[in-house]
This record gives C-alpha cells, sequence and structure tokens, in this order.
C-alpha cells in the first residue's frame, strides 16, 4: 500500500475549502486545510506536504505570495492557484497550475494534482539490475 500523500489546502472561503477537502479525501489523500496563508505556512515548515492549493485572494497572505514563499523554502514543492477571476492574475506568480473557480470540475482538479504529484515524484524506475534487464532482451541466460 503507498503512503498517502499530504495536500495543503488554503481558502478563506469555509465552503470552498470544505469541499476540496472532501474530494481530495476521498481519493484518499490526506488534507492539511487552513483559511489562513501565514497558518498554513506554518504547516508547511513542519515538513511532509507534498503539494499546495492555495485561493488567490486572502486576507493576510494571499495566494501568489504563500506559493512564493513555499517555493523559496521548497522549489520542488508542486503548488495550485484557485481564483475567482477569469483572467490570469496580473502579479507574476510561481503556482505551477492556475485553475479558475467554477470552471473546473472536481475530476479535473483530482487529475492536475495527480499529474503534478507524479512530476514531482519523476519517472518510475526499473526494478531490475541492468544487466539483468539487457540479458532477458537479448534471449541469453
Amino acid at each position: 500500500m503507498k503512503p498517502k500523500r499530504t495536500i495543503l489546502c488554503v481558502d478563506d472561503n469555509e465552503q470552498s475549502l470544505s469541499h476540496r477537502k472532501i474530494v481530495l479525501e476521498t481519493r484518499g489523500y490526506r488534507v492539511a486545510s487552513f483559511n489562513r496563508g501565514e497558518e498554513a505556512f506554518e504547516r508547511f515548515l513542519q515538513g511532509g506536504v507534498d503539494l499546495v492549493i492555495a485561493d488567490m485572494a486572502m486576507p493576510g497572505l494571499d495566494g501568489p505570495q504563500l506559493i512564493a514563499k513555499v517555493k523559496e523554502a521548497s522549489p520542488q514543492t508542486p503548488a495550485i492557484l484557485i481564483s475567482s477571476k477569469v483572467r490570469i492574475y496580473d502579479h507574476d506568480s510561481r503556482a505551477d497550475v492556475f485553475l479558475t473557480k467554477g470552471m473546473y470540475s472536481p475530476a479535473d482538479l483530482l487529475e492536475r494534482v495527480r499529474l503534478l504529484l507524479v512530476r514531482k515524484r519523476g519517472p518510475k524506475r526499473l526494478h531490475q539490475k541492468p544487466q539483468a534487464a539487457m540479458a532477458q532482451q537479448v534471449g541469453v541466460a
């Protein structure tokens, strides 16, 4: 059984946060949810977070600022920025994916999460020794 991936989910809208948490948990992810960017970043610094999903507009530390701090601390951690604005935010964001609220389905979010986690983990390695694998391909015993 593979270990559960931990997703840090941040949104000041309790309903959106709850919905996202349920969608992710029903697919086997562990979710740490927060209403404020500052609290979420403190949790991130404790370690064990595989991916960050943040709302763009939040009081205090907003989504782009949170993602920038996460990327400074851990550049390989993937991040998804979610906004209610249809146009991509003018601010330079370091997010790997930008989604617009109401314009994506739960399946879209789950697929983006899956792809970002696969990319973070890297390609699967061969479990055989290179020489043994070569011998099987050539037909040598």
